[in-house]
This record gives C-alpha cells, structure tokens and sequence, in this order.
C-alpha cells in the first residue's frame, strides 16, 4: 500500500509540520498525549495479573460450591476487551509513522518531543570540531617526541633533559590531515589504538630528581601525560561519528528503517490476528451477557410463575 506522508500548510512557510500516519488515526500520532494511556495499561496488566493469582489461589486453596454470575465482573471484562480491542490497531499505524518520519527527516513532528534531532549542518559541524580536536592532540604529542623524548639533550639543558637514551620513540599517527580530511598512516607510526601499550616499553625508572637511571626516552610523567592525550584523541575519532549520529537521528531513523523493514510486515499481520481474537472475545462475553441476563429474567419469571400457581391451588383448596 502506498505511504504518502501528509504534510501541512506550515511547510509553506519554511516551518514544515508533518502529521505522523493521519490518514489512519484521528489528527495523526500524538506520542506524548497517548503516555498517560499506556501508563494505565500497564497498571491494569500489574493488577490483573496480580488478582488473577489471588483468584487461582483461592480456588486452589479454598474451594467453594459454584453460584450465579456477578454483573459486574462481566461488565468490566467485556469493557476493556473492547478497550484492547480498539488498542490492536495502535502496531500498524505505529509502523507507518516510523516510516513517514523516516522519510521526512526535516519535518516536524509529534517524534520531536521524544527525539529532539538537531540539522544536519549542526551534526557536521560538531562532527568537525571533534576531528580537529583529535587532530590538534595528535600534533602536540608528536611535537613533544620529535622535540623532546627523541633529542639527546645536554646535562644542562635543563628541563628538556632527563638523560634520554635507547631506540626512538615511534610518533603517534594523524587519522586527519591539515584540512580534516581522512589521512592513510605511514610506516612506523602508531595506531591512537594500540599506541599507550607501545610506548610503555620506552618508559624509564627515574630517580627522586626526576631523571632516567634505566634506559628510556619516556619518564612515567611523560608518559601519563601523552596516554591521557591519545585517550582522548581515540575516544573522539572512534565514537564521535556514533554520537553524531544520535545527535541527528541518523541512528534512529536506521533503527526504524530496521524495524519497518524486518518486523512491521510480520508484526501488522499478527496485530490483525490478536484484533481477530479480541473482536471474537469481546463478542463472546457480550452474548453471554446476555444469556445471562434473559437466563436471570426467565428464571425470576419461573419462581414467580411456580409462587403464583402455588397460591393459586391454595386458593381453590380453601374455596372447597
């Protein structure tokens, strides 16, 4: 069947508002008026299911002699099997929202309030200012190896000394180039990945005044400081396009996408047979209903019939 997706007049405007599945439902979905309804759902499903083992306690336990229907037990029952029943057709409507709005990714929508999805050009931009965070933290720790760890500095260098000695620290690669753009690594760089466990083996054991008496290019100072650097670097680069992701939606419209293709067939075509079902229930306990009450009204007549020929042949006894 074909899904067009209905929008308003707004959209002329430059403000478009699309009704999520309005040609199936009464002024479309509306997620954040229907939360007090499925709050009581799930309250009548808790209290039913804790009175239906109360009862099979009961009869278990203390077993009675049955006894005539209560009205009011009928009443309720055949009052929300017909709200269930209703409630069935909610899943394939639900379904052609997920749809319109997945379609419509600029639309506003009753989603919005639930899902509150920034622009694409916002998403982008966030999105790049994490690559030139990676970008400029990978340049601060290559600096400090080349300029630093990998020079053999005089004892009265100063600070940059700490007696550096050994093989050289290998630099730590740039997933980015200058202008943002994705960079291959070269040969000997480091993986932001697998870079801390490496460089671990070019730490030294310093003295209490700080320098290296082992072999090493790295003090655990330097060290500590460049690992929280590519910490951050590789959290960035390795999460930043999933939370982007989320930021725009793009992540729950693939979700959807999922949902409408792998589930909604089979989930609508088990909604109409669970529809079926209540329909033929609700029916069942309004029949009997019914035959109850004409059962009740038959039965009240009979007492009264049996009552009235009974004082009737006393009647014609005394008269004799």
């Amino acid at each position: 069947m074909e899904r067009k997706a209905e929008v308003s007049s707004e959209e002329s405007t430059g403000n478009s508002s699309l009704i999520l599945a309005e040609k199936r439902t009464t002024g479309g979905i509306q997620y954040t008026r229907a939360a007090p309804f499925f709050i009581i759902a799930g309250v009548w499903f808790v209290l039913f299911g804790l009175i239906l083992c109360i009862i099979c306690l009961r009869y278990c336990c203390c077993p009675k002699e049955p006894y005539g229907y209560s009205g009011t037990a009928y009443a309720l029952s055949l009052i929300f099997l017909i709200l269930f029943t209703l409630s069935a057709i909610v899943v394939a409507d639900t379904c052609v929202a997920m749809d319109e709005w997945v379609q419509n990714p600029a639309a506003h929508t009753a989603l919005d309030d639930i899902l509150p999805c920034v622009d694409n050009t916002t998403a982008q931009d966030t999105l790049l200012q994490s690559k030139n965070v990676t970008y400029q933290l990978v340049i601060v720790v290559d600096s400090m190896i080349n300029n630093i760890s990998n020079v053999n500095f005089p004892p009265n260098a100063g600070p940059l000394y700490f007696n550096q000695s050994g093989p050289l620290v290998p630099v730590l690669c740039n997933p980015f180039n200058s202008d943002l753009t994705d960079r291959q690594c070269a040969t000997g760089e480091l993986q932001l990945k697998n870079a801390t466990k490496v460089w671990k083996n070019y730490t030294c054991q310093v003295s209490s005044s700080g320098i290296c008496n082992t072999p090493g290019r790295l003090t655990p100072t330097f060290y500590n400081q460049m690992a929280a650097a590519v910490n951050v670097s590789y959290g960035l680069y390795r999460y930043s396009p999933f939370l982007v992701g989320l930021q725009d939606c793009t992540f729950a419209r693939e979700a959807f996408t999922e949902i409408s293709k792998d589930h909604c067939p089979d989930l609508g075509k088990y909604s109409k047979w669970i529809y079926i079902g209540l329909v033929m229930v609700s029916a069942a306990v309004m029949l009997s209903m019914m035959f109850w009450v004409i059962y009740a009204r038959e039965r009240r007549h009979r007492v009264y019939t049996k009552q009235f020929m009974a004082s009737s042949l006393d009647e014609r006894s005394k008269a004799r």
